[in-house]
């Protein structure tokens, strides 16, 4: 897992598929459409989407497979909540089409993060996550870019 500044992306060095969803990444805009943005067929790809953050009871927790995530935050804030997914229990087995494997949502939060705009969080395929959330009692809108690059493709 990883926090940081979309400015200070290149202190990590996980070669051309990374520098490619950056260079997208810091074109994105609070005008951005949203929707689907294939930018290296299934290696690279972004969704860009706005919503309303949720509490902690309505969210979903989760680790995928297949794609690293690149979770980039445009507009409002967010918490997102991260654990080591071996130390959880499988609420719904992994979905392929969806990458996706469900856990149960411990009492009690391990970790968590606040993204606000200019924020990135990288997901592997070991961290569980929990994003969107409320941070606080306020639901916020908040607009978002998730790029997804092939794990197995990760320089």
């Amino acid at each position: 897992m990883i926090f940081d500044r979309i400015e200070f992306h290149n202190r990590y060095p996980f070669g051309r598929l990374w520098e490619a969803a950056f260079k997208f990444l810091k074109t994105v805009t609070a005008e951005t459409e949203c929707g689907k943005y294939v930018l290296e067929g299934e290696e690279l790809f972004a969704t860009i989407d706005s919503y309303r953050t949720k509490t902690r009871d309505t969210a979903k927790l989760e680790t995928h497979r297949k794609y690293v995530d690149i979770q980039f935050l445009i507009s409002g804030e967010e918490t997102h909540e991260f654990f080591s997914k071996n130390e959880l229990l499988v609420s719904e087995p992994y979905h392929q089409e969806k990458d996706a494997e469900f856990y149960r949502i411990p009492n009690i939060s391990r970790s968590h993060i606040v993204l606000r705009p200019g924020d990135f969080a990288v997901y592997f395929p070991q961290d569980a996550h929990m994003p969107c959330l409320a941070t606080g009692s306020l639901s916020l809108t908040v607009k978002k870019a998730v790029a997804k690059i092939a794990a197995d493709r990760l320089g």
